[in-house]
C-alpha cells in the first residue's frame, strides 16, 4: 500500500488544518507506514535543567503518528488520537528532535502505531509512544 500524500502535500495541509503549528515541524519522509518528522525546538520548548520538555516531545510523537496515518488514509482532518503512551528514556539536547512513526495495523477504523523519538547528540532513542488513532467513516 503506497502512501496517497507525498512530504510536501502533507506539510502543505497539515498548515491549512494547523496554522498555529506552521513552522514547529518539518515532514523529512514519507513511505509506506511510515513518516519521519522533525520538531524545531525553541527556548520555549525547553524546561529547567537544560532538557526538552515533555509536553514538547509528546506534541512530536502525536504530530508524527498524524502525519503518516494522514499519508496512507489521505487528507481526513477528523482522524483523531484515542489513545497514547509515551516512555521518556534519556535526557535529550536542547536540540531539535526527529520522530520516526510507523503504522502497525492500519484498519477501517483505527491505525495503530508507534514512534521513536531521537535527538542529536543521544545515543538511543529518548523517548517511545504507542499510538492508536480513530480514522472517521468514509462519506
Amino acid at each position: 500500500m503506497q502512501p496517497l500524500m507525498t512530504e510536501t502535500e502533507l506539510a502543505t495541509y497539515l498548515d491549512e488544518v494547523f496554522p498555529e503549528m506552521k513552522g514547529k515541524f518539518v515532514i523529512e519522509e514519507v513511505s509506506p507506514m511510515f513518516a519521519r518528522v522533525r520538531r524545531r525546538v525553541t527556548p520555549d520548548d525547553l524546561r529547567p535543567g537544560g532538557t526538552v520538555s515533555g509536553p514538547t516531545m509528546f506534541s512530536l510523537a502525536d504530530c508524527a503518528f498524524y502525519a503518516v496515518t494522514l499519508a496512507m488514509i489521505g487528507r481526513q482532518a477528523l482522524a483523531v488520537t484515542t489513545s497514547c503512551a509515551i516512555n521518556f528514556m534519556r535526557k535529550p539536547e536542547p536540540r531539535d528532535l526527529t520522530c520516526e512513526a510507523r503504522i502497525l495495523k492500519l484498519g477501517r477504523a483505527l491505525a495503530v502505531g508507534d514512534c521513536t523519538i531521537f535527538s542529536p547528540g543521544v545515543e538511543g532513542p529518548v523517548a517511545h509512544a504507542t499510538l492508536t488513532y480513530s480514522i472517521p467513516p468514509a462519506r
